[in-house]
């Protein structure tokens, strides 16, 4: 059943079902010195779930994004957040000699929830045969979305050896880059370039079907550039995109990473909410063809008299 909620710019979505979640799930990780910590939330109900593969910002971790894991998963995904290196929660020191990599970690985390599906599927009750394996998407905000990116396709100059390398993963078939930084060299800031050579993007071949969402007053200390250098995954990515961008918004899109989030400089409730519901009408596009829900949500964002963002596609 759709139903339509007036209050937020007439998107509609499908009846949310009471959601499970399981925290943390360990993922065995040679290697890496930690090993992997997920959470995995689903529907209580519902077959051939599709499942998002979800990367947090600098710092965050698998208690990060309620606004958006616990949406998605009312809605019919199964949400995965895994826990990456950078996070506050397991203090790695600036000396470690695993910081300097943990661009490289983060996607490699990212595939090892891929490699271990099953274990994670068991570890909820009752999601066993439950999850759809040929519908999988990856999501991330800001150094999040760098990781999804290069699941999607983009490929990061080595700085070690200078050499640009191919980490996408075929068994990804959708993106949604949130806030997602633009491309290096002459675009980043002094401090950028001294201490994240790693933020050296080329997106020519991202090619797998991505929405890409910016705020267009999103001015980073890492760019010399405007609030334009996070819409850079869409312009510079061959054709197939999408591209949200919202009027007003700074760094957290009005508040995605958590509710009551000091960090949210620009806090909207109803931002957020129009992020959820494109989100999710995206990657229902993407994944069902047939679905009407991408086409009727960008009618009812273009129709309202005062609209929170705007989509473009190419």
């Amino acid at each position: 059943m759709i139903e339509t909620d007036m209050a937020i710019t007439d998107v509609a979505v499908t009846t949310p079902a009471p959601v499970v979640s399981v925290k943390p799930v360990l993922l065995s990780t040679p290697g890496r010195g930690e090993d992997l910590q997920v959470r995995v939330s689903a529907p209580a109900v519902g077959r051939e779930l599709p499942v998002i593969v979800f990367s947090h910002g600098f710092g965050w971790s698998l208690d990060g994004y309620a606004p958006l894991a616990d949406f998605w998963a009312a809605h019919g995904f199964v949400v995965i957040q895994p826990t990456h290196l950078d996070s506050r929660t397991l203090s790695l020191p600036p000396e470690d000699p695993r910081t300097p990599l943990i661009w490289r970690y983060r996607v490699e985390d990212m595939k090892r929830v891929l490699d271990q599906l099953d274990l994670l599927e068991a570890s909820v009750p009752g999601l066993g045969g439950r999850l759809d394996r040929s519908r999988i998407a990856a999501a991330g905000h800001s150094w999040g979305g760098q990781t999804a990116s290069m699941l999607l396709g983009a490929h990061v100059l080595d700085p070690e050896s200078g050499m640009e390398e191919d980490m996408s993963d075929s068994r990804i078939k959708a993106g949604v880059l949130l806030a997602t930084p633009g491309r290096g060299g002459a675009d980043l800031s002094p401090i950028a370039a001294e201490h994240f050579p790693f933020m050296n993007p080329s997106f020519a071949d991202m090619t797998t079907p991505t929405l890409v969402v910016a705020g267009d007053r999103d001015q980073s200390h890492l760019t010399v550039r405007g609030p334009d250098w996070f819409t850079d995954p869409y312009f510079l990515s061959p054709g197939g995109k999408s591209l949200l961008t919202l009027f007003g918004a700074e760094h957290s899109l009005g508040g995605i990473s958590g509710y009551n989030v000091a960090e949210t400089t620009d806090e909207h409730p109803g931002r957020v909410a129009l992020i959820q519901r494109l989100t999710w009408a995206y990657l229902r596009h993407v994944f069902y063809p047939e679905d009407p829900s991408w086409l009727a949500t960008r009618s009812a964002l273009a129709d309202e008299p005062e609209p929170l963002g705007r989509v473009e596609s190419g």
